[in-house]
């Protein structure tokens, strides 16, 4: 996992992946945060703090991560409402926040793990909060970088709207995002498995910076993306991203 935070340090604010992530999740944030006059967001498994960056200009962002390493680089944003901790015992009291995110980190985690961190999601969300996730997607595209990041599934849209509404939430969007990239990525993914996945040492080319004029492509599709997104879902792509809310008793 450090060595996955260090090579997401590396990359992360100029590599096509990240701009067009976080291009995805800007809109959603906005909407989540919108009416309420001091946000307090957390977000979960915070990694290098990049995303706390983006949420703080949304509202008063906080977050923990179970790396010390991650906590470091996040200091090096100038980030101080940080934590170690793991998502399974969030060290926060109920219901504090408006708006909590996860994500890239439910897959990391056992069946076990998972149930009792969206259990501790939804304790620590204000009634009618909104919980961002965002996850892997599709068994067809594990490749060498699921070996990296130490994934354990990819998850399809019925999963991950049963995991979250069985624990209480109401998912109120679920969609499929790199759907432009996704014919590029089941290629690559495919060919990996059929010569043989790398190792966790060998892994984390993906998220070596491409040449210039390639990142710029893959960045402009990923914005027309983002664009189309808000106004429609994709039928397909790498991962899901999903909003839910928290009922209001």
């Amino acid at each position: 996992m450090d060595r996955l935070l260090e090579a997401t340090h590396r990359a992360e604010r100029l590599h096509f992946w990240f701009t067009g992530f976080r291009a995805f999740v800007r809109p959603l944030v906005a909407a989540a945060v919108a009416g309420h006059p001091s946000p307090q967001i957390l977000d979960c498994g915070c990694g290098t703090g990049a995303n706390l960056v983006m949420l703080g200009e949304y509202g008063r962002a906080y977050g923990f991560d179970i790396s010390w390493n991650g906590l470091e680089f996040a200091r090096g944003y100038q980030q101080a409402r940080i934590a170690h901790a793991s998502a399974t015992h969030i060290p926060f009291e109920s219901e504090t926040f408006d708006l909590v995110t996860a994500f890239d980190m439910l897959y990391s985690l056992t069946e076990a793990q998972e149930t009792d961190a969206v259990l501790e999601f939804l304790r620590v969300l204000r009634p009618g909060g909104t919980l961002i996730v965002n996850v892997a997607a599709l068994h067809i595209l594990r490749g060498s970088h699921a070996v990296f990041a130490s994934e354990l599934r990819r998850s399809s849209r019925r999963r991950l709207r049963a995991l979250l509404t069985r624990h209480g939430f109401e998912v109120t969007r679920l969609t499929y995002t790199n759907f432009t990239l996704f014919p590029l990525m089941l290629a690559v993914r495919t060919a990996q498995r059929f010569i043989g996945l790398a190792t966790p040492e060998e892994g984390g080319s993906d998220f070596a910076m491409p040449p210039a004029p390639v990142n710029s492509i893959l960045a402009a599709l990923l914005a027309l993306e983002a664009r189309a997104l808000r106004v429609a879902d994709m039928p397909i792509g790498s991962s899901l991203l999903c909003v839910a809310r928290k009922p209001v008793r």
